[in-house]
């Protein structure tokens, strides 16, 4: 890593641990800045403050004192979940004090070129299969950032023949400055987030952060199929390399079931391990990375059809009695379900629905639930979809908890039938996370499988 001496002997703030504030801390120490930890949990449950208060950080845990920022900081570093509006950070705007999210750290001493993902849906897909096809390749392809890799701890031992592979969340784009990967992949522009960013247009452009600081000699990879990317791309200094699923343009495209990249055919449609047209433009998004870093259309494909999915993201939990589970969790949204129904034939699907209930109405997915052979409806926004398939007579029956809904399903379906957990709601109401969810979910088809064997 690049040894910088820019924060030495400066008073830092790190906001939040995490893993991601853990890297951003120790590196930081070992960069010689005088750091601070803050974190909202007590010192008594809080194992990583333990653990740098032991390398002789000052710690301060279980509140977060503003008066804190009476100290003299040259920075705060600030854990991406927490929003701009709690009180130490709009103090620290307060007094014009930079922010950063540890991504920002992990670019100024990244020895590495960097390819970061971002979007709305598809990047950890993306960036996994990206990885993949570096794989197949040879090529030392390293994944970092949102996918749990903190980005600051993998730059700590990447070398110059190496790739940082980045997903990049919009929370931790709005803490960068300096941040420029050499390649940068926008899978799409779907709304979210936005009870931490408020208007549609702030998260639209904490994404567009990632090409701020992109010039020529860099590529900007963008889904055009949506105009707001078309639009956008007028506006970046980068060089552009588009994809798309409906037209032929200059970069990556679908045409015919067959996907190109510069009129150069690379590999069928029907070869890609996963479903779903979404999983068609995440391949193309994975197409134009690799052709721009020079890898062979042999390992491209290879990459491609060997990539399986990612946890929770549309994974095949294999079959039972000829029917097969896949574990969407990872659905939050709408539009995620929709892409995720969009690689089956409805008729054959039964399909866990539900979870927070967020007041959002269901209207523009009903197109995409006609001819579903059965929903199973879960969560606090369960009685609220009951109305909605009642009065557009699609077959519904109602579970406590997604263990309950996959034995539920599984007792219905048939031979050849799929059981998708999608749900197109936050897990929050029930689980802690959409992992735990899709966890259950998991746990339930490995205990039918047993029951069934």
């Amino acid at each position: 890593m690049k040894m910088i001496s820019r924060f030495k002997n400066q008073k830092v703030l790190v906001l939040g641990l995490a893993r991601s504030g853990l890297a951003a801390a120790k590196l930081l120490h070992q960069l010689g800045a005088l750091v601070t930890v803050n974190d909202g949990k007590a010192l008594e449950e809080n194992p990583m403050a333990k653990e740098l208060l032991s390398m002789g950080m000052k710690v301060i845990c279980g509140h977060h004192p503003v008066e804190l920022l009476e100290e003299e900081f040259a920075l705060m570093v600030k854990n991406p979940g927490i929003p701009y509006s709690n009180p130490m950070v709009v103090a620290a705007l307060a007094k014009s004090l930079p922010i950063f999210t540890e991504v920002e750290l992990a670019y100024l001493i990244s020895e590495a070129s960097i390819i970061g993902i971002t979007g709305s849906n598809g990047k950890t897909t993306t960036t996994t299969m990206i990885a993949n096809v570096f794989e197949c390749a040879g090529r030392p392809g390293l994944l970092a950032g949102n996918i749990g890799f903190p980005a600051s701890e993998v730059a700590q031992t990447a070398t110059a023949s190496d790739v940082m592979i980045t997903e990049l969340s919009s929370f931790q784009l709005m803490g960068v400055k300096e941040f420029k990967p050499h390649i940068a992949v926008i899978t799409n522009f779907v709304a979210s987030h936005l009870d931490y960013h408020g208007e549609f247009d702030d998260y639209v452009a904490a994404k567009w952060k990632i090409q701020e600081q992109m010039s020529e000699e860099d590529f900007l990879i963008l889904n055009v199929t949506q105009e707001l990317a078309k639009e956008l791309a007028k506006t970046s200094k980068a060089t552009v390399v588009p994809f798309s699923v409906t037209e032929k343009v200059d970069g990556a495209y679908l045409f015919e079931n067959q996907l190109y990249f510069k009129k150069e055919l690379i590999m069928s449609a029907d070869e890609i391990g996963v479903p779903g047209l979404h999983n068609i433009e995440n391949a193309l998004a994975t197409i134009a990375v690799a052709k721009l870093s020079g890898i062979d259309n042999q390992a491209i494909k290879e990459g491609i059809t060997r990539f399986s999915g990612v946890k929770h993201r549309l994974q095949d939990l294999g079959t039972v009695k000829q029917v097969r589970f896949y574990n969407d969790s990872k659905s939050t949204n709408i539009q995620a379900t929709q892409k995720a129904l969009s690689g089956f034939d409805n008729k054959q699907v039964l399909l866990i629905l539900g979870g927070l209930d967020r007041g959002n109405a269901f209207d523009e997915l009903l197109p995409d639930l006609q001819g579903i052979k059965q929903l199973v409806l879960i969560g606090e926004v369960a009685p609220r979809l009951k109305e909605l398939a009642e009065k557009t007579a699609l077959p519904w029956v109602m579970a406590d908890n997604v263990a309950e809904a996959t034995e539920l399903a599984f007792n219905l379906a048939s031979a050849d039938d799929v059981v998708l957990l999608s749900p197109a709601n936050a897990s929050w109401d029930q689980y802690l996370n959409f992992e735990e969810r899709g966890d259950e979910f998991i746990q339930t088809v490995e205990k039918i499988k047993g029951e069934q064997a």
